[in-house]
């Protein structure tokens, strides 16, 4: 097992699902606010935000870095 395999077990449901789309978008954006992956998620920008700080901590394949911070938290993801 890999890395960031193992360490995605780590993660919560809601960790997993925030990673599993970042993966999945990032393949063609780089910015993210917290506001649009929760509505994509059914989640509040809230629960993205404070979720996103295991991803951006953790050694996965996905670079999380926190950007901005107008009109909700904008990151600026890399994979």
């Amino acid at each position: 097992m890999s890395t960031s395999s193992a360490a995605a077990l780590d993660l919560s449901e809601k960790q997993r699902r925030i990673l599993s789309y970042l993966r999945e978008e990032a393949q063609t954006k780089t910015y993210f606010k917290s506001r649009l992956i929760g509505d994509d998620l059914g989640m509040t920008a809230k629960e993205v935000g404070t979720n996103m700080t295991a991803i951006q901590r953790g050694d996965f394949d996905v670079d999380v870095e926190k950007w901005g911070y107008s009109s909700s938290t904008t990151w600026k993801v890399s994979v």
